[in-house]
């Protein structure tokens, strides 16, 4: 076959390469003319002082490789062996497209950690975006907020089935494209099925005025566009949308809208939409800034939040002695879902449903909070975190999501998400952030 043959067989590979290539051009101008990379602490307040180095790579130890090992077993347990898409919970056959995407980055991981070799990677990931090119999508638009793993249907939250759907949450998507994007930049057997996946949908709504938007259903049975997104994971959806093309440069900006309030001396940055008037919480939690240093390596303003975010777990614990390690977790009781929060709607290490309703007697050092600084920050204190959620696993299940701290006892829920984290925790010590778009 000639080259000429061969280019005009490759050129929708080429298109989509090429693209993602402007794309990437596109993110790294519009944040030097924009002011993407500028903190908002580079503004308004001085840099952190005696600011950590993030952790240089480096080869596992045997400890470490064990507990890969151990958080692994969640995925050899809980994925569909049909659909290839996992649990969200152990036994559970529901999934959202954040846990789908956390179980692709699982599996990227436990491929950089030597865990599968290349043949079971490739089936693994293989069968799941088969699953995620044939998924019914919501309004013939994009994935639903959840979905039966056994037979693809759309459900709600319960896992009841949803024929319609129930919406589409533009978080989640944003999570589900950071493998996607890993996917086609360093695994190019791969990129075709991962063009197809994105290829079924119309992103004609995701974003509007530089804002990213969900979907849901109203009580007239009407979809219904909101903004979605509140400080951190705003910011760290909008970075692989922005590889889309998608306007998101709102949504992106860190400071439009940023307040700061003084937690045992260091002044968070929290969202100043105030839940009461517009209706989602404003968490500040761990989890978007672990997410972003662990996945993309961070910005100079995700670096500097992250930072005060952390460095506020840590002065809790120098002050009560209590280990905090604070983010979203799934409970083994009710109400099963909750964040345990540095700061949100006006009170500082809240612990609240989605909602909004109290759960302080929930509130929990996280194992996947612990594993994430541990995996960031080498420091005398998540030396001290690690160690102290060391226990917190079976090895023929998994890592449990944390511990109680009124009780003592182990939060037992093993999840999804937990053991992804702790996954991509331990490929970054090996191996560093996942993507580099700059």
């Amino acid at each position: 076959m000639s080259l000429k043959d061969n280019l005009v067989k490759a050129r929708s590979y080429l298109v989509f390469i090429l693209s993602l290539t402007v794309a990437f051009s596109a993110v790294a101008w519009i944040e030097f003319r924009s002011g993407w990379a500028i903190s908002p602490a580079a503004t308004t307040l001085p840099a952190s002082p005696n600011r950590a180095k993030a952790r240089p790579a480096r080869e596992l130890t045997e400890r470490e490789q064990a507990w890969a090992r151990t958080a692994w077993t969640y995925f050899q347990k809980n994925v569909d062996a049909s659909t290839g898409l996992p649990g969200s919970v152990e036994n559970y056959p529901s999934a959202t497209m954040w846990d789908v995407g956390s179980y692709l980055l699982a599996v990227i991981s436990a491929r950089q950690l030597d865990l599968i070799d290349t043949a079971e990677f490739d089936q693994r990931i293989g069968k799941a975006l088969t699953s995620l090119g044939a998924l019914p999508l919501f309004d013939k638009q994009l994935p639903n907020k959840a979905y039966n793993t056994q037979t693809l249907r759309m459900t709600d939250y319960t896992n009841k089935v949803s024929d319609r759907g129930v919406g589409w949450s533009v978080i989640d998507l944003g999570r589900l494209l950071v493998p996607l994007n890993v996917l086609v930049w360093q695994y190019p057997q791969h990129t075709e099925a991962a063009r197809k996946v994105i290829g079924r949908w119309d992103t004609t709504h995701l974003s509007r005025d530089g804002e990213m938007m969900g979907a849901r259903v109203d009580k007239a049975g009407k979809t219904e566009l909101v903004q979605e997104g509140r400080l951190g994971y705003e910011q760290y959806a909008a970075k692989t949308f922005s590889l889309m093309g998608q306007d998101v440069t709102a949504s992106y900006n860190y400071s439009r809208q940023a307040a700061y309030v003084d937690v045992y001396g260091v002044r968070i940055a929290h969202d100043r939409r105030i839940p009461a008037v517009f209706g989602a919480q404003n968490f500040v939690i761990s989890e978007p800034y672990v997410l972003d240093g662990l996945e993309f390596g961070w910005d100079s303003a995700s670096r500097e939040l992250a930072w005060r975010v952390y460095s506020a777990q840590q002065r809790r614990h120098e002050r009560t002695g209590k280990l905090t390690a604070v983010t979203e977790d799934h409970l083994d009781q009710k109400p099963y879902f909750i964040y345990n929060t540095v700061f949100s709607d006006g009170k500082t290490w809240n612990a609240i449903t989605e909602n909004g309703e109290d759960a302080s007697a929930f509130r929990s050092l996280s194992t996947k909070a612990a594993f994430g600084w541990y995996a960031l920050y080498d420091t005398p204190y998540t030396r001290k975190l690690i160690d102290g959620v060391a226990d917190l696993n079976d090895p023929k299940r998994g890592w449990f999501a944390g511990r109680y701290e009124g009780s003592g006892k182990p939060n037992l829920s093993v999840n999804c998400n937990t053991n992804a984290v702790i996954l991509e925790s331990l490929a970054y010590i090996r191996k560093g952030s996942l993507v580099r778009y700059r």
